[in-house]
Protein backbone atom coordinates (compact mmCIF):
# COMPACT_ATOMS: atom_id res chain seq x y z
CA UNK A 1 0.00 0.00 0.00
CA UNK A 2 1.28 3.47 -0.93
CA UNK A 3 1.91 5.93 1.92
CA UNK A 4 0.73 9.35 0.74
CA UNK A 5 1.56 11.02 4.09
CA UNK A 6 5.07 11.83 2.86
CA UNK A 7 3.55 14.13 0.21
CA UNK A 8 1.49 16.10 2.72
CA UNK A 9 3.21 18.92 4.58
CA UNK A 10 1.91 20.14 7.99
CA UNK A 11 0.77 23.48 6.55
CA UNK A 12 -1.46 21.62 4.04
CA UNK A 13 -3.51 20.02 6.81
CA UNK A 14 -6.62 21.71 8.15
CA UNK A 15 -9.78 20.57 9.83
CA UNK A 16 -12.82 20.39 7.59
CA UNK A 17 -15.21 18.47 9.87
CA UNK A 18 -17.50 21.05 11.53
CA UNK A 19 -18.06 18.80 14.58
CA UNK A 20 -14.28 18.48 15.14
CA UNK A 21 -13.85 22.24 14.69
CA UNK A 22 -16.52 22.86 17.35
CA UNK A 23 -14.61 20.65 19.78
CA UNK A 24 -11.32 22.34 18.85
CA UNK A 25 -12.78 25.80 19.51
CA UNK A 26 -14.21 24.72 22.87
CA UNK A 27 -10.89 23.10 23.76
CA UNK A 28 -9.02 26.29 22.87
CA UNK A 29 -11.38 28.55 24.84
CA UNK A 30 -11.08 26.16 27.82
CA UNK A 31 -7.28 26.19 27.66
CA UNK A 32 -6.74 29.94 27.34
CA UNK A 33 -9.40 30.76 29.97
CA UNK A 34 -9.52 34.46 29.09
CA UNK A 35 -11.85 36.80 27.22
CA UNK A 36 -11.41 36.74 23.45
CA UNK A 37 -13.18 38.80 20.79
CA UNK A 38 -14.78 37.21 17.72
CA UNK A 39 -12.13 38.81 15.46
CA UNK A 40 -9.29 37.51 17.63
CA UNK A 41 -10.66 33.95 17.70
CA UNK A 42 -11.23 33.98 13.93
CA UNK A 43 -7.65 35.14 13.32
CA UNK A 44 -6.17 32.52 15.66
CA UNK A 45 -8.26 29.62 14.33
CA UNK A 46 -7.72 30.40 10.66
CA UNK A 47 -4.04 31.39 11.00
CA UNK A 48 -1.59 28.94 9.45
CA UNK A 49 -4.51 27.16 7.79
CA UNK A 50 -5.60 25.38 11.00
CA UNK A 51 -9.27 25.75 10.09
CA UNK A 52 -10.88 26.98 6.88
CA UNK A 53 -12.68 30.31 7.49
CA UNK A 54 -16.04 29.05 6.18
CA UNK A 55 -15.89 25.89 8.32
CA UNK A 56 -14.91 28.06 11.31
CA UNK A 57 -17.92 30.37 10.71
CA UNK A 58 -20.30 27.41 10.44
CA UNK A 59 -18.89 25.87 13.63
CA UNK A 60 -19.15 29.17 15.57
CA UNK A 61 -22.75 29.68 14.45
CA UNK A 62 -23.56 26.16 15.70
CA UNK A 63 -21.82 26.76 19.04
CA UNK A 64 -23.66 30.07 19.53
CA UNK A 65 -27.05 28.56 18.56
CA UNK A 66 -26.54 25.70 21.03
CA UNK A 67 -25.38 28.20 23.70
CA UNK A 68 -22.16 26.21 24.10
CA UNK A 69 -20.40 29.53 23.55
CA UNK A 70 -22.02 32.87 24.37
CA UNK A 71 -21.22 36.47 23.55
CA UNK A 72 -20.85 38.73 26.58
CA UNK A 73 -20.15 42.43 26.65
CA UNK A 74 -17.33 43.91 28.76
CA UNK A 75 -16.29 47.56 28.54
CA UNK A 76 -18.21 48.05 25.29
CA UNK A 77 -16.52 45.06 23.57
CA UNK A 78 -18.06 41.64 22.86
CA UNK A 79 -16.18 38.54 24.00
CA UNK A 80 -16.76 34.82 23.57
CA UNK A 81 -17.37 32.92 26.81
CA UNK A 82 -17.44 29.14 27.07
CA UNK A 83 -20.51 27.78 28.91
CA UNK A 84 -20.32 24.99 31.50
CA UNK A 85 -21.49 22.44 28.93
CA UNK A 86 -18.77 23.70 26.57
CA UNK A 87 -16.13 23.19 29.29
CA UNK A 88 -17.32 19.64 29.94
CA UNK A 89 -17.41 18.90 26.20
CA UNK A 90 -13.89 20.30 25.74
CA UNK A 91 -12.58 18.08 28.53
CA UNK A 92 -14.46 14.91 27.52
CA UNK A 93 -14.18 15.05 23.72
CA UNK A 94 -10.85 16.75 23.05
CA UNK A 95 -9.30 13.44 21.90
CA UNK A 96 -11.61 13.44 18.87
CA UNK A 97 -9.43 16.24 17.49
CA UNK A 98 -5.84 15.12 16.71
CA UNK A 99 -3.25 16.43 19.16
CA UNK A 100 -1.37 18.12 16.31
CA UNK A 101 -4.37 20.43 15.73
CA UNK A 102 -4.83 21.07 19.45
CA UNK A 103 -1.14 22.00 19.71
CA UNK A 104 -1.32 24.12 16.56
CA UNK A 105 -4.25 26.25 17.76
CA UNK A 106 -2.72 26.69 21.22
CA UNK A 107 0.57 27.76 19.68
CA UNK A 108 -1.22 30.16 17.35
CA UNK A 109 -3.14 31.63 20.30
CA UNK A 110 -0.03 32.04 22.45
CA UNK A 111 1.77 33.80 19.59
CA UNK A 112 -1.24 36.03 19.00
CA UNK A 113 -1.55 37.12 22.65
CA UNK A 114 2.22 37.61 22.95
CA UNK A 115 2.06 39.86 19.89
CA UNK A 116 -0.80 41.84 21.45
CA UNK A 117 1.15 42.27 24.69
CA UNK A 118 4.27 43.30 22.78
CA UNK A 119 2.32 45.90 20.81
CA UNK A 120 1.06 47.34 24.09
CA UNK A 121 4.33 47.16 26.06
CA UNK A 122 6.93 47.76 23.34
CA UNK A 123 7.12 50.77 21.09
CA UNK A 124 9.70 50.96 18.33
CA UNK A 125 10.49 53.82 16.00
CA UNK A 126 12.82 54.75 13.16
CA UNK A 127 13.98 58.37 13.04
CA UNK A 128 16.10 59.91 10.31
CA UNK A 129 19.19 61.73 11.58
CA UNK A 130 21.71 63.98 9.87
CA UNK A 131 23.81 60.88 9.16
CA UNK A 132 21.92 57.60 9.25
CA UNK A 133 18.92 56.58 11.31
CA UNK A 134 18.07 55.95 14.95
CA UNK A 135 16.03 52.93 16.01
CA UNK A 136 14.21 53.64 19.26
CA UNK A 137 13.04 50.85 21.58
CA UNK A 138 10.78 51.73 24.51
CA UNK A 139 9.80 48.73 26.72
CA UNK A 140 7.39 48.93 29.64
CA UNK A 141 5.60 46.49 31.90
CA UNK A 142 2.51 48.41 32.96
CA UNK A 143 3.76 51.58 34.69
CA UNK A 144 7.30 50.20 35.05
CA UNK A 145 9.90 51.37 32.48
CA UNK A 146 12.13 48.40 31.57
CA UNK A 147 14.23 49.88 28.79
CA UNK A 148 14.51 53.02 26.69
CA UNK A 149 17.23 52.49 24.11
CA UNK A 150 18.39 54.08 20.84
CA UNK A 151 20.53 52.27 18.29
CA UNK A 152 22.26 53.66 15.20
CA UNK A 153 21.73 52.26 11.70
CA UNK A 154 23.52 53.62 8.61
CA UNK A 155 20.48 53.49 6.28
CA UNK A 156 16.68 53.17 6.38
CA UNK A 157 16.64 49.56 5.20
CA UNK A 158 18.92 48.40 8.03
CA UNK A 159 17.03 50.55 10.55
CA UNK A 160 13.70 48.98 9.56
CA UNK A 161 15.20 45.48 9.64
CA UNK A 162 16.58 46.14 13.12
CA UNK A 163 13.22 47.53 14.29
CA UNK A 164 11.32 44.54 12.87
CA UNK A 165 13.70 41.98 14.41
CA UNK A 166 13.37 43.63 17.84
CA UNK A 167 9.56 43.79 17.52
CA UNK A 168 9.45 40.09 16.56
CA UNK A 169 10.56 39.03 20.04
CA UNK A 170 11.15 42.02 22.33
CA UNK A 171 11.32 39.90 25.50
CA UNK A 172 14.26 37.93 24.09
CA UNK A 173 15.96 41.14 22.92
CA UNK A 174 15.58 42.65 26.41
CA UNK A 175 16.94 39.46 28.03
CA UNK A 176 19.97 39.43 25.70
CA UNK A 177 20.72 43.10 26.45
CA UNK A 178 20.59 42.31 30.19
CA UNK A 179 22.75 39.19 29.76
CA UNK A 180 25.35 41.13 27.81
CA UNK A 181 25.36 43.99 30.34
CA UNK A 182 25.81 41.57 33.26
CA UNK A 183 28.59 39.63 31.53
CA UNK A 184 30.38 42.74 30.31
CA UNK A 185 33.77 43.10 31.99
CA UNK A 186 36.29 45.84 32.45
CA UNK A 187 38.44 46.59 29.42
CA UNK A 188 41.85 45.00 29.87
CA UNK A 189 44.29 46.05 27.17
CA UNK A 190 46.84 43.53 25.97
CA UNK A 191 50.12 45.39 25.46
CA UNK A 192 52.12 44.34 22.41
CA UNK A 193 55.59 45.44 21.61
CA UNK A 194 56.19 46.72 18.13
CA UNK A 195 59.39 45.54 16.57
CA UNK A 196 61.30 48.27 14.81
Amino acid sequence: MVNYDKYITPNMLNLTDVYAVKILICYFLRQINRPITPMQLAEIATDDGIVNYFVFTEAMNGLLDAKTVTLEEQDGEEYYVLSEIGKIGADDFKRIVPKSFRDKILSSGLKFFAKLKNQKDVMTSVTEQERGYTVGVHCTDGPLMLMDLKLFAPDREQAELLRDKIAENPADFYAKVLDFALENGEYKPEPREVEI
